[in-house]
């Protein structure tokens, strides 16, 4: 699987990741904004509460899913998500260029610029 279709099944069908998989997601985005990606521990008051909340963790489990990066998670979880729930996902590809559209619902192909709104599903 690509990176374009890990991050499209990611971001669209998230209804799909696990619990593990959602704090995972919580702990990438807590630590980027709390800028403890780039070494800074001068926000303790801040990280307690992000832990008391569940937007950080020490859990085993979740740091393994989270030590490769957003990317290697995408990837995990999107791969996961086929193998269990295929048929729950909707892969929107362009008519034309046959590559992935940015989303679920787009009627028009980013790579291509087609446009597929008169189209009818079938």
């Amino acid at each position: 699987m690509d990176q374009e279709t890990a991050n499209y099944i990611a971001d669209y069908f998230s209804h799909l990741l696990t619990s593990t998989e959602k704090l995972a997601f919580k702990q990438i985005s807590s630590v980027i904004k709390l800028g403890l990606d780039s070494g800074s521990t001068d926000k303790v008051s801040l990280i307690n509460t992000y832990k008391k909340i569940g937007w950080l963790t020490d859990d085993e489990n979740t740091l393994l899913l989270v030590a490769g990066g957003v990317d290697i998670l995408n990837l995990k979880a999107a791969t996961r998500i086929m193998n269990e729930s295929e048929e729950n996902v909707f892969l929107n590809y362009c008519p034309k260029c046959n590559r992935l559209a940015r989303t679920p619902a787009a009627k028009q192909c980013r790579h291509c610029s087609y446009d597929w709104h008169d189209l009818t599903n079938k």
